[in-house]
């Protein structure tokens, strides 16, 4: 499937640029195709009947026959897509994705934006000038819906990174997230220390040492370095899985990410009870004094 569907495209766009090819490989070709596409369901049918025994729903079951072919990396990626987009909805209704009550916001997208619009305004220009260039019509076509799919993409990337800010939750727990691409959480119970301490690490988005460091970074950067009393587990965003005794990430206003993680949880408080009022005790009444009947 990852030969076969990448050489498809390869071909369609050579037809399109008006390559000759002859017709037995546009034969062979499409046999291939349809030779991929009739395994991949001869593999998934016979999952899909094994859960639907199992009383699974057939939304269940199709899920679960995905899953056991697609493999994991795609179907992240294709979810990650799909919050994105989500996310450009609720940047553009100025919501933000589940921030519970109590909880604190920290933002994290300072040393990106710049980068961001930068390649908002590339694409746009780049867009403009294939129009200008090339002289096909049914290309620019094709060309146009890519480019402006990918300025969506990256306006639903930044998007998704102002939507879904860090939190430290009312008990003093932690959420680092990145977007839609990274989410991890950390209980109150293991955070053992906090401090403002600004590092510039190399590798990608998520990097792990071997020291059991995890790196967050954006823009290359992080800011704040939490110490942990135990590991913590978190999933990559391709899927893999990894655990991290100590975390870095950035954080716009460290200062005030570190206050609230170091500061103490509130404690519960006793509900106010009314003080007791002294038993009332009867009055005595002095004895009638109405006059009676007149002789």
């Amino acid at each position: 499937m990852w030969a076969v569907l990448p050489g498809e495209v390869a071909l369609a766009v050579c037809l399109v640029a008006g390559v000759r090819i002859p017709g037995a490989v546009l034969l062979g070709a499409e046999a291939l195709v349809v030779g991929v596409l009739a395994l991949e369901v001869y593999v998934m049918w016979p999952l899909y009947a094994v859960r639907r025994r199992a009383g699974d729903t057939r939304r269940e079951a199709a899920l679960s026959a995905v899953r056991a072919v697609v493999p994991v990396a795609v179907r992240r990626l294709l979810v990650h897509e799909l919050r994105a987009l989500h996310s450009l909805g609720l940047w553009v209704l100025r919501r933000r994705h589940r921030i519970p009550e109590g909880a604190r916001p920290f933002s994290y997208t300072e040393p990106q934006t710049g980068i961001m619009w930068t390649f908002v305004f590339v694409s746009v220009v780049e867009t403009v000038v294939l129009a200008l260039v090339i002289p096909w019509p049914l290309v620019h076509a094709i060309l146009l819906v890519v480019d402006v799919y990918g300025i969506v993409i990256v306006l639903a990337l930044q998007a998704a990174c102002v939507t879904r800010p860090h939190l430290v939750e009312a008990d003093g727990s932690l959420r680092l997230r990145y977007g839609a691409l990274f989410d991890l959480r950390v209980p109150a119970a293991v955070i053992a220390a906090a401090r403002v301490d600004r590092r510039f690490p190399g590798g990608g988005l998520v990097r792990i040492d071997e020291d059991g460091t995890l790196d967050l970074a954006v823009g290359s950067q992080t800011t704040v370095t939490v110490e942990l009393t135990e590991p913590v587990e978190f999933v990559r965003p391709l899927g893999r899985r990894g655990s991290a005794r100590t975390l870095r990430f950035h954080a716009d206003d460290p200062r005030a990410a570190v206050a609230a993680l170091v500061r103490p949880p509130p404690t519960p408080t006793a509900p106010h009870r009314p003080a007791l009022a002294p038993p009332l005790t009867p009055e005595r009444t002095a004895p009638s004094s109405t006059p009676g009947p007149p002789a």
